[in-house]
């Protein structure tokens, strides 16, 4: 009983632990999103707390007077709209009693604290929404993560198939020097790459950010060569007695068995080229109406640096398809980064 109840205490704090862990991962983006929907004068206020307010008025005799915590001589704390500012004196209307004599207060008004409520600024979200085209920019973001994620998965599927599964000349060696071009810097090969692509006239469209991801990469191939190696190869010997030849066997048989480490390498494929920013700078230089999300924020915040409750907005408009779709994955996700097979 004793080592039960050890055990249970262990796995809450191990749980209350992980959880404080994700919290403060998680606090920039609670942050932000209290920020998304703050007014221009909260922020710029030095006090203005974590939850989104305004300064709470009352209306008398036509004018909004402004509500703030008046100290009174018997020691209480009171709501009254403040009428008159002066430096040493000023007069306060009793919301309660708004027929009743004006209050004197002496004192500066200045030290008083306002009285706030809550006041959450959601037309944050259009304005930003409206501002930069983002039905334009999410278009061409899409088509940009779409295609390449399927140039991406298609190639580096085949390759990762014939490392796999097919024995030829010199297959270690051309693995080996696949695998190397991973520590290769992209600054080493940046301008022989635009050059090229300038050369045969493919900057300033997708192109050049479209076409390389049909060619496999070293990573994703390493990834799913991995996977598919974890498969038994009882399920190709089987479907090569059915007839099947090697691509059909690839996509009816590999494929389906290998799909955790397929859509694993599709998300990291998508979520690359959705936050892709020196790419699209380099490639589509001059042409706005080809530009990406990444370079339509990069926009906004230059011309809106000092809103940064628009600012906020606009990020978060951004990161909500990225969620969706991982969150919607997340199951293979894991299963294809962790690299579980199948039973043998």
């Amino acid at each position: 009983m004793v080592q039960s109840r050890t055990l249970i205490w262990k796995k809450w704090g191990l749980t209350a632990l992980v959880l404080a862990i994700l919290l403060v991962f998680l606090m920039p983006l609670f942050y932000g999103a209290s920020m998304s929907i703050k007014s221009k004068q909260q922020i710029a206020a030095l006090d203005s707390g974590l939850v989104p307010q305004s300064p709470a008025t009352y209306s008398y005799q036509g004018k909004a007077l402004p509500l703030v915590r008046v100290p009174l001589p018997d020691g209480s704390t009171r709501e009254l709209a403040l009428q008159t500012k002066r430096r040493t004196m000023s007069m306060f209307i009793d919301p309660v009693h708004p027929e009743a004599p004006a209050l004197e207060w002496q004192g500066n008004w200045r030290a008083l604290k306002p009285v706030t409520h809550a006041d959450p600024q959601w037309k944050n979200y259009p304005e930003s929404w409206n501002t930069i085209d983002f039905l334009k920019l999410l278009k061409n973001t899409a088509l940009y993560g779409l295609i390449s994620t399927i140039g991406t998965v298609f190639s580096s599927g085949l390759v990762a198939y014939g490392f796999a599964r097919f024995k030829f000349p010199g297959k270690n060696i051309l693995f080996v020097i696949l695998i190397a071009t991973i520590i290769l810097p992209p600054a080493v090969t940046l301008i022989p790459t635009y050059a090229f692509f300038f050369k045969i006239g493919w900057v300033g469209t997708w192109l050049p950010l479209m076409v390389p991801p049909f060619f496999a990469n070293a990573y994703n191939v390493f990834l799913m060569r991995q996977f598919i190696m974890g498969i038994p190869r009882e399920l190709d010997e089987a479907a090569k007695i059915d007839g099947a030849g090697p691509i059909r066997t690839f996509f009816q048989i590999i494929v389906p068995q290998a799909l955790p480490a397929v859509v694993a390498v599709g998300l990291f494929n998508f979520f690359y080229c959705w936050n892709d920013f020196f790419g699209p700078l380099i490639y589509l230089a001059g042409h706005p109406e080809l530009a990406p999300l990444s370079i339509g924020l990069t926009q906004f915040n230059n011309m809106y640096t000092s809103q940064t409750n628009l600012i906020q907005a606009a990020s978060l408009l951004a990161c909500v398809v990225p969620l969706v779709i991982f969150f919607a994955a997340q199951r293979f996700f894991i299963q294809g980064v962790v690299m579980t097979g199948v039973d043998k």
